[in-house]
């Protein structure tokens, strides 16, 4: 999956094509609302009121995404490796730790 590459190696690579501090902010709230949106569908077959609230979730994270790459004048990492999907989830979770 990381193709010989440590996840620094790739956390550093997109590090370095998310430098606008508007790219980060969009992504430091885009990424989590996207990755708590998943299970939350999950929760949605079983409470079938809920499924506005991930589906919600999910848009806005993908409209702060591509707001983000707008200010950055870079198009996102994932359309050149999917695996970048990850590697976004990856950053978050460094940030969030003061290590991105």
């Amino acid at each position: 999956m990381l193709a010989g590459r440590s996840w620094e190696s790739w956390i550093a690579q997109y590090a370095e094509s998310h430098q606008h501090p508007v790219n980060r902010v969009c992504h430091t709230l885009g990424i989590p609302l996207i990755a708590l949106s998943i299970p939350l569908v999950v929760v949605a077959f079983v409470r079938p009121g809920l499924w506005p609230w991930p589906v919600g979730m999910f848009l806005v994270g993908w409209l702060f995404q591509f707001i983000g790459h707008a200010f950055e004048g870079k198009p996102p990492e994932f359309f050149q490796d999917r695996r970048f999907l990850l590697v976004g989830l990856r950053w978050w979770v460094a940030k969030m730790r003061g290590r991105a």
